[in-house]
């Protein structure tokens, strides 16, 4: 099977070089930024692995998952169960049974929804994250509808994660250590069978692969990389409520994923980004007479990613891509 067909990534390296560009410009940014935009700025790399974790799954095995928050919101109430009132907890506890938690909860739920396929695994992934989300919100224990506060951020020997700093490169450092690990997984023969698995899963069964047991691997790794996503969300925001579990959630991510372009992490990251952008856009969008246009955000995202599919069906980075090649092949030209 052909790496093209696998849907691998593989990157022009005028790509390359605007993600290294990027990633300068993420290093550069709290020094010039200001506290707001730098929280901001923090939030979009918790999302972008939010978004890639989900990307292993959606782009990468082609399972969409509409329940895929469960997950993130699962680590997040971990940290907040697991930090007393009056002190932090340990970053290096809490950040393994945090994400642990994440991971056994999708290896319970995975081992049951990935038998489904199709429409199927769709609704099921939906209806357990339903489940999980009602279980936080009806219930006064866990914090029921309002949700719980986290007084202190987690504390660890050498890093003081209360600088805003210091967090924020933390946070950046998880960002690359997310990207190349799933970059190096999708090289490896276990990244390549999940590609096979997505093209043709009945071929793939035939060669004598354990397609249940790939499938499995890829849903309790999604689980755990959105786990650690949200683990910093609420090390970051102070709070949870059920609303990370919730089906919006779920849908973020898939629109941020849709947004970058399927299959390819780089992708994923920019689609965060952009669909954060792109947000705070469309809510700051002035009223027009007495129709209160930001209000309606929904229907202007919504319409920018139908037009995104009709025009650039591989997602923005796609359309990056076609439009440094076009330039590349209009100077070749002139040249000749």
């Amino acid at each position: 099977m052909s790496a093209p067909q696998t849907h691998l990534e593989i990157l022009p390296r005028s790509v390359q070089l605007l993600l290294v560009l990027g990633l300068a410009a993420l290093i550069a940014f709290p020094f010039v930024g200001t506290i707001f935009y730098v929280d901001m700025v923090n939030r979009m790399m918790i999302l972008a692995i939010f978004a890639m974790s989900l990307d292993l799954l959606q782009g990468v095995t082609g399972l969409v998952s509409l329940g895929h928050a469960a997950y993130f919101g699962i680590a997040g109430y971990a940290l907040a169960f697991l930090t007393p009132e009056g002190a932090p907890v340990s970053l290096y506890t809490s950040l393994p049974l945090a994400v642990g938690g994440s991971a056994l909860a999708a290896l319970i739920i995975g081992f049951l929804v990935v038998r489904t396929q199709g429409i199927y695994f769709i609704m099921v992934t939906m209806a357990f994250a339903q489940m999980v989300f009602f279980l936080f919100f009806d219930n006064k224990a866990l914090g029921g509808s309002d949700g719980l506060f986290l007084n202190f951020k987690p504390d660890a020997v050498l890093i003081n994660l209360e600088n805003k700093q210091v967090f924020y490169f933390f946070t950046l450092a998880c960002l690359v250590g997310v990207y190349a690990f799933l970059r190096r997984l999708l090289w490896s023969p276990f990244g390549r069978a999940l590609s096979g698995i997505r093209v043709n899963e009945h071929r793939m069964r035939a060669l004598g692969f354990g397609t249940f047991s790939h499938k499995l691997a890829a849903f309790t790794l999604a689980g755990a990389l959105a786990g650690l996503a949200g683990y910093l969300w609420a090390a970051q925001s102070g709070f949870v409520n059920p609303e990370l579990m919730g089906f919006h959630m779920s849908a973020h991510a898939i629109m941020m994923v849709i947004l970058g372009g399927m299959g390819n992490f780089a992708g994923a990251i920019i689609g965060a980004f952009s669909f954060e952008m792109l947000l705070h856009v469309f809510k700051d969008l002035p009223a027009v007479g007495n129709f209160e246009t930001g209000k309606h955000w929904q229907m202007w995202m919504g319409l920018f990613i139908v037009a995104l599919i009709v025009f650039a069906p591989k997602g923005i980075l796609g359309l990056i891509t076609r439009l440094i090649s076009s330039i590349f092949a209009r100077q070749e030209a002139r040249h000749e």
